[in-house]
């Protein structure tokens, strides 16, 4: 009986793997952003302004809330005033970073794991570009508007 379960849980982990393996290749776009290193879970910042946009489809929002879910961060852009704090969470079934792109000194997570959350407060105006480090399909922006 106890071989049973053992073999009946290995092929429910096992199964979730697979699962979530092909999930995140069906989601995968190509990319060339670089990793970063992830830090503190909130910080200020004072960048440069890039002046670049960013070419997503989806049109900016007015929101300052980021749903990491089904490897994707939704809004995947955004537009904020400075000095907005924006707020991602994790509700997706695997770990997920927010990391800076550009070297711009933008939000750099630690992994947050399921039902975490992350902020980063925006001082400096422009667009900010990140992206998830563990899956690096994953991208979004912030615009940040004086």
């Amino acid at each position: 009986m106890k071989k049973i379960v053992i073999i009946i849980a290995a092929i429910v982990i096992l199964g979730g793997g697979v699962y979530a393996l092909a999930k995140h290749n069906d989601n995968k776009t190509t990319s060339s952003n670089t990793p970063a290193t992830a830090s503190s879970d909130t910080m200020n910042m004072s960048p440069q302004n890039s002046g670049s946009t960013d070419s997503q489809t989806t049109a900016p929002s007015s929101t300052n809330t980021v749903t990491i879910q089904d490897f994707a961060f939704s809004p995947s852009s955004i537009t904020v005033k400075k000095g907005t704090t924006v707020t991602w969470t994790n509700k997706d079934s695997t770990a997920h970073t927010v990391t800076e792109n550009d070297s711009q000194n933008g939000p750099n997570s630690n992994e947050l794991a399921p039902g975490q959350s992350y902020s980063f407060t925006y001082n400096a105006s422009g667009t900010f570009k990140y992206y998830c480090s563990i899956h690096t399909d994953m991208t979004g922006s912030v615009t940040v508007t004086d």
